[in-house]
């Protein structure tokens, strides 16, 4: 089980997302994470290429039969998964303890 803590407030820049996805996608493929807890506590900001990588992380732990879960997502970007239909993809917890509880 892995827990990331997300540090930028505003994940929009090309190159902040491409190390994030690389960061992340590493977890699955390198180090062999199957259950992995994203928490958003600091981010205000994803962009849709943001939420690309996100979306690209859920296939690649879904293929190992893994376990992606999100927690502290402000209302704001809530309500963009939610627009989006994301909220039905990812399990999203209101905060870490509750997250790590359901695993």
């Amino acid at each position: 089980m892995c827990v990331v803590h997300l540090l930028d407030n505003r994940i929009v820049d090309d190159m902040n997302i491409y190390e994030l996805g690389t960061e992340l996608f590493a977890l699955v493929e390198q180090n062999g994470y199957e259950k992995i807890l994203l928490n958003f506590s600091n981010v205000g900001f994803l962009s849709s290429a943001a939420l690309g990588k996100l979306i690209m992380l859920y296939k690649k732990v879904a293929v190992r039969s893994g376990v992606l879960k999100l927690c502290n997502i402000t209302p704001d970007i809530r309500e963009l998964f939610t627009m989006m239909n994301l909220d039905r993809i990812f399990t999203i917890c209101s905060n870490e303890a509750d997250a790590l509880a359901t695993f």
